[in-house]
């Protein structure tokens, strides 16, 4: 077991970050872990994934746990964060990771398929967040939600997902207004980010970035930590990683 760090800037805090049982958030509660706080995950349909995860995180040594939460549930929501509290007795880092992403024909999408982007991608956010509220402010804690390239330019065969995400990046902005000056609200927003996958679509994005290549997950990750760990003056914002994709 790796010794905890002992002067990390988020040791002693505890991070809550959905959807993190692989993929982005799984890297993204590393990180966290890295820089010395104790982590909660939540998950849906990975318990091996989220098992794997926990013991990755407590390899690190710090304190870890996962908890089964549908985010289209509101009961779930709730249940998952009040779990999060009763192991942890506190809660210093939100991170709404847990997100939808589907291509879909504009004029050939269901009310179905809508209202599922918006329950997972701007309801879900917004109720973690509300049952996270009173234990953020004890603490003057951080929201850091991921958002999405997505959100701020639009992409003709993703409509339901780019109004979603860009609904969640006003309601970064709306939360950092409404809950300050206790709490800080971000937004971090990856643009083509891969895993390994080897696709020619993803090597056309790579051309078409100035960085002249794809984002990864330990970009975005890097980007939370920043959010975490920076100067809780800086609120409101819309971080886009994307390698200059969007410019």
């Amino acid at each position: 077991m790796h010794p905890r760090p002992l002067h990390g800037p988020l040791q002693g805090k505890i991070a809550f970050v959905t959807g993190a049982a692989k993929r982005i958030g799984r890297t993204i509660a590393l990180v966290l872990a890295e820089a010395g706080a104790s982590v909660a995950i939540t998950w849906r349909d990975s318990e091996p994934e989220a098992q794997q995860t926990v013991a990755d995180l407590e390899a690190l040594g710090v304190e870890a746990a996962a908890f089964r939460a549908e985010l289209r549930d509101p009961a779930q929501i709730r249940a998952a964060v009040d779990a999060a509290i009763a192991r942890f007795s506190r809660l210093d880092i939100l991170v709404n990771n847990a997100g939808r992403y589907e291509t879909a024909a504009l004029e050939a999408l269901t009310v179905e398929q809508w209202d599922a982007m918006f329950e997972t991608n701007t309801r879900a956010p917004f109720l973690t967040a509300q049952a996270a509220y009173p234990h953020l402010k004890a603490a003057r804690g951080r929201i850091v939600n991921i958002g999405s390239l997505g959100g701020l330019h639009p992409w003709p065969t993703h409509a339901h997902y780019c109004t979603s995400k860009a609904a969640l990046h006003m309601l970064t902005r709306t939360m950092s207004k409404a809950w300050a000056p206790e709490i800080s609200v971000n937004c971090v927003a990856p643009g083509m980010i891969v895993n390994g996958e080897v696709d020619p679509e993803f090597e056309h994005f790579a051309r078409r970035t100035p960085m002249k290549r794809n984002g990864s997950a330990a970009d975005v990750a890097a980007a939370v930590l920043f959010f975490a760990t920076g100067p809780h003056f800086i609120t409101g914002q819309i971080l886009s990683v994307d390698g200059g994709l969007g410019l």
